[in-house]
């Protein structure tokens, strides 16, 4: 029997990328889940057994990230089949409110961050000459909304990259897709109270995580000559 495909998911203790995960070994898959929340990480993994390996992981630090990579290449030894890059970090403000350290930690989290972890697994992933790269994006990587300069800054950002990585890795066997979401129903809104906000969307009409999670299943399970170049995502 040969060995389940491994995925690399981030910001998975909780939200997207805990629903991702769930789903991904719900289809056999091994899965390495990564985020900063130790504890939260090795509960969601429990169930699981040894097809979930929880790896606490900051990923706006650049050291983490290679040590992570360094710990997946010495205990599992395979390039991974799938990476999701889904950790996020938002904050509203406006552009004269917003702490130059603020723009400075989205842009580390929702942009960097991703580049980091695929850089790290690329060269191995081309080398097998198969796998498969998911950004997650949002739909404020194409619309702008007021207070939203640094999130948005890194998901237009995020899909400038995915355009480039999707051009360079065209004939290598690796894919690309950027999946963009409206309003997600997470505990990232939290402290936005999005209810009680003149312009924002109320959280009973937004988006759940596994609507996303079924995008991502979606594009990493199609034939390995048809490429979902990008997904996006709405409310009906």
């Amino acid at each position: 029997m040969s060995a389940p495909r491994l995925a690399i998911v981030t910001g998975a203790s909780r939200g997207i990328g805990l629903a991702v995960a769930e789903r991904l070994l719900d289809d056999e898959m091994r899965v390495v889940m990564l985020a900063r929340s130790a504890d939260a990480l090795r509960a969601a993994a429990e169930m699981y057994g040894d097809r979930a390996t929880p790896i606490e992981c900051d990923v706006s630090d650049p050291a983490a990230i290679e040590a992570m990579a360094q710990r997946v290449h010495d205990e599992i030894g395979a390039a991974p089949d799938v990476i999701v890059n889904n950790a996020g970090l938002f904050k509203l403000s406006s552009t004269h409110d917003t702490d130059p350290s603020d723009f400075a930690d989205a842009l580390a989290v929702n942009l960097v961050a991703p580049f980091r972890v695929i850089r790290a697994f690329l060269p191995a992933m081309r080398e097998q000459k198969r796998g498969h790269i998911v950004n997650i994006g949002s739909i404020a990587d194409r619309m702008a909304f007021p207070e939203n300069g640094a999130y948005a800054a890194s998901k237009f950002g995020l899909r400038g990259f995915h355009e480039v990585l999707r051009a360079e890795l065209r004939g290598t066997g690796v894919r690309a897709t950027l999946v963009s979401p409206g309003p997600v129903d997470t505990s990232l809104w939290d402290e936005v109270d999005p209810d009680n906000r003149p312009g924002f969307s109320p959280r009973a009409s937004m988006l759940d995580a596994n609507a996303v999670a079924s995008a991502v299943v979606y594009a990493v399970t199609q034939p390995d000559h048809v490429n979902i170049d990008e997904l996006r995502l709405s409310r009906t």
